[in-house]
Formats: structure tokens, sequence, C-alpha cells
């Protein structure tokens, strides 16, 4: 009896730990376009996004465009594989997250801030690298923190990429960037309608 026992709290337990593991796996948003119910549904984001654009004195509406270009707000967003002969090769970049971090990029600024816990799979965190990125293409290229469309071309194509200005030839990129304007502006009058600008 005490062994039938013992043996339904240990399933008891597991069952429990496999529930809890469920509940932290971090599920994107169920209406992406919709920032408002985008910040209702994710409590603590908004928190975050408010911080981080305080620190480095950029719009919010500005940095969650960006995530939402990047990965859709999911959180272990990553580029997808290419494919040689129907075999998955390689990724064609170490991005991952919500904010699309390459390794390279994300060891900077882990290096500058002295956050060296972030994760690229933490909102929180991710918003903040966003913010930072942003205010060191402001420091670095002279871009308006209020220019989302360079600001965007920048944060893809890195410092040296936007300073080439290969991006003046590359269509998809510039279309991209228009995205991430016309995005920042519908979460701008969302923010404003919902009362969390």
């Amino acid at each position: 009896m005490r062994c039938k026992n013992m043996k339904r709290a240990a399933a008891l337990t597991a069952l429990s730990a496999a529930l809890l593991l469920a509940g932290c796996a971090a599920t994107p948003p169920s209406k992406p376009e919709d920032i408002c119910s985008v910040l209702q549904e994710k409590s603590g984001w908004h928190r975050a996004a408010r911080r981080a654009g305080k620190r480095w004195n950029v719009e919010m509406p500005i940095m969650l465009a960006f995530m939402h270009k990047e990965s859709s707000f999911i959180h272990n967003a990553r580029p997808p594989r290419k494919r040689f002969l129907g075999i998955p090769t390689r990724r064609p970049s170490s991005a991952f997250g919500y904010a699309q971090a390459t390794d390279e990029t994300w060891s900077d600024y882990q290096r500058a801030t002295g956050h060296w816990r972030a994760d690229r799979d933490d909102f929180g965190d991710a918003i903040d690298f966003v913010g930072w990125y942003i205010d060191r293409a402001h420091r670095q290229l002279n871009i308006p923190k209020d220019d989302a469309r360079n600001l965007y071309l920048a944060y893809h194509d890195g410092l040296s990429g936007y300073r080439s200005g290969h991006w003046r030839n590359n269509n998809w990129l510039k279309g991209a960037a228009d995205r991430v304007v016309a995005t920042s502006g519908r979460f701008r009058t969302q923010l404003a309608s919902c009362g969390r600008g």
C-alpha cells in the first residue's frame, strides 16, 4: 500500500512539473498586429518597454515595431534553415530571439551594459537591447531617434553596413524599413487609444 502511494505521489509530482514547465513556455501573443492587445495579454511587457524607452530615450512604438518585424514577438525565433537537395543546412546567421540579435552583437550589448545574464528570449532583455542598439546608431551614425526607417536599415545591416550604403540597392530591405515605419505609426495610434503610450 505504501509503495502504491509513493508511485502515485511520484506521478503527481511529475505531472505537476510538466504542467509548470508548459505554463512557463512563452507563447506568442494572439494578436501581434494590435499592440494594446499584446500588452494586455503579456503582463510585464509594457513596464519593460517603458523602462527601456526611458533608459535609452527611444520611443516605445519604434522599439516594438522593430521587434514585431524581426520576430512577430516569438521568443525563440530564428532565421529559417536553407535546404540543399531537400536536406536542412545551417542557418544563414546566428540571429535569435525577440530582437533577432546575432551572437556577436548580443555579446557587444552585454559587454557595453554589463548585463551578462541577459537572454535573447527574454522580452525585457530583448527590448532593452533594441533601445541600446537604436541609441548606438544615433550616436555613431547621427540618425535621429525618431527616424524609424533609417534606424531600421542600420539595425538590419549593422552600423558598418549602413555606412557603406549597400541597402540603397536592396529593394526588399527598403520595403521592410517602410513597413517598420508604418507599424510604428500604427502602434503609436493604438497605444494612445488604450492609454499605454
